[in-house]
């Protein structure tokens, strides 16, 4: 087991060098370098930095522009992330046109020339688990002249490489799967170069003090060695409730890339392997009130928000989002855990016979 390295401050040499190449822990700390390391190599990366929450790397990317910057997003995306541009793009003086990134094409339109510097994509984009061909979009970008930067939260590395598919910066939510046991917040970002925008980003995680503590990143370290044993669990079961569900009498829609009938499912199986990950998401037969009934008359399945952990969570997401949410009031988030899929099925099924029935 690597050690866990605590220590805050470290001694000069002589001459006032650092020959041990520490410093002062606000920018560096040798268990964070460890972990890390890791998760350079899962993402074939140059560099990986983590950050303490998926929140904090991914506001290091937009910060890092510059003021009068152009941003493309998508509409479809992690809720928190999309509030705080919406808050904070005017502060920073960079504007954000949100679109529908699932077809290239709408990206390709929403270019400024000369004012375009970051594609941001979300894919599967949670929570209607969207797909977007990276791929084409990195193409469409650097023709731009932009950097693509991708929320791979949903995919993992275990799922899709982004920086293969031609992304420059590839951001995760280490919160979830990546730790996967609920006990850590946490944020990575990983890098196909190391240039000049990455000692940017790398500048502002010292100054802000937004490194990982070491504590967390030790459990981290942790949790990534039975990631590819839970991934490949969390995976499957995930596929057993997609096809299960889909012939629900209470279900209208299952919105998971590896069906079939999923509008992004050949782009998915294109840019995806080892299946489709653990997220999907049903839309319930009765709407709104029926949707808050199932989650609500769940046993084994756990109302709670966040996702990848190896206990399965369900959210009628509406509610949090508020308002202006696309997400359908008629649908419930639902992230597979590592219990067996016949028991989290049967869960599913009696909640929303109970809801519909009203005995909730």
């Amino acid at each position: 087991m690597p050690p866990l390295h605590v220590s805050t401050t470290f001694l000069r040499d002589p001459d006032n060098a650092y020959s041990s190449g520490f410093s002062y822990g606000r920018a560096d700390n040798a268990t964070v370098r460890e972990a890390e390391s890791v998760l350079a190599m899962l993402e074939d990366a140059a560099g990986a930095l983590l950050f303490g929450s998926g929140m904090a790397a991914a506001a290091a990317v937009f910060c890092a522009l510059e003021p009068g910057d152009h941003v493309i997003a998508p509409r479809v995306m992690y809720w928190g992330l999309r509030c705080w541009l919406h808050q904070e793009g005017p502060r920073l003086q960079i504007s954000i046109d949100f679109v529908d990134t699932e077809t290239p094409e709408n990206i390709w339109n929403a270019i400024r020339p000369g004012e375009t510097k970051l594609v941001w994509i979300e894919t599967p984009g949670n929570p209607l688990w969207t797909i977007a061909d990276i791929a084409a979009i990195a193409e469409i970008t650097h023709e731009a002249g932009a950097r693509l930067a991708v929320d791979s939260t949903a995919a993992s590395p275990f799922h899709t490489q982004p920086l293969a598919l031609g992304a420059d910066i590839v951001m995760h939510s280490a919160t979830k799967i990546l730790n996967g046991h609920s006990d850590v917040i946490a944020g990575v970002l990983a890098c196909a170069n190391t240039d000049a925008t990455w000692k940017r980003i790398i500048a502002i995680r010292a100054g802000w003090g937004a490194i990982l503590g070491p504590f967390e990143a030790y459990l981290l370290m942790r949790s990534l060695r039975t990631f590819p044993l839970r991934a490949t669990a969390q995976a499957a079961g995930a596929a057993v409730l997609a096809d299960r569900l889909s012939g629900h009498p209470h279900v209208s829609a299952v919105l998971y890339p590896g069906l079939p009938n999923h509008p992004g499912h050949a782009v998915a199986t294109r840019q995806m392997r080892n299946g489709f990950g653990f997220m999907l998401s049903i839309r319930v037969v009765g709407g709104e009130a029926a949707a808050i009934a199932t989650a609500a008359a769940v046993r084994l399945w756990k109302r709670a928000t966040s996702l990848g952990g190896v206990e399965s969570l369900i959210e009628h997401r509406a509610s949090v989002e508020g308002p202006d949410t696309p997400c359908p009031p008629d649908l419930l988030r639902l992230s597979t855990g590592i219990e067996d899929p016949d028991d989290l099925f049967d869960d599913l099924d009696q909640a929303l016979w109970a809801a519909h029935a009203g005995n909730v």
